[in-house]
């Protein structure tokens, strides 16, 4: 969605609200994420502010079982026309007062998507060699040793002998 943030810029005390969903490109996100808020000018400070909500169907990190994790996040920004400083993080630059929120908000909900997803905290996950879920069952795998490490095992099993 763009907005036009001139009549905001040029008005103190002016406000721009927004409400609308769309299918962020590009993100691993398939739902639709609705968003809304409002672009305000107050005492020449124009701040962006967004609420964004959606259910991202991901998958355990650690098991692979399908999840359902419900994301809503509040978000806000200060818009300026000029940036002084090139590498200021703090401010978001609109110099031809056209701006594309849907960039916006899919950078702002990449940033702040949890980096491991579980189903459960103490999620035991697949086993590597047969891939049981360990959470439903116990193999009976044994570990492999370290390749690195035989001689040592070989010594220990020669001592117990």
């Amino acid at each position: 969605m763009f907005l036009d943030l001139e009549p905001v810029f040029n008005n103190i005390g002016a406000r721009l609200p927004f409400a609308y969903a769309f299918v962020p490109a590009d993100s691993g996100i398939s739902e639709s994420v609705e968003v809304s808020g409002a672009v305000e000018n107050r005492a020449g400070i124009v701040t962006l502010s967004a609420s964004v909500s959606f259910t991202h169907e991901t998958v355990c990190d650690r098991c692979l079982k399908p999840l359902r994790v419900p994301f809503q996040k509040q978000f806000s920004h200060v818009l300026v026309q000029t940036l002084a400083d090139e590498d200021d993080d703090e401010f978001i630059e609109v110099q031809d007062l056209h701006f594309d929120l849907d960039s916006l908000v899919r950078e702002d909900i990449l940033l702040t998507l949890e980096p491991k997803t579980l189903c459960k905290p103490d999620c035991k996950g697949l086993c590597p060699m047969c891939g049981a879920d360990l959470n439903e069952t116990a193999c009976s795998c044994k570990k492999p040793t370290d390749p690195r490490l035989a001689v040592l095992q070989q010594l220990l099993t020669d001592e117990i002998s």
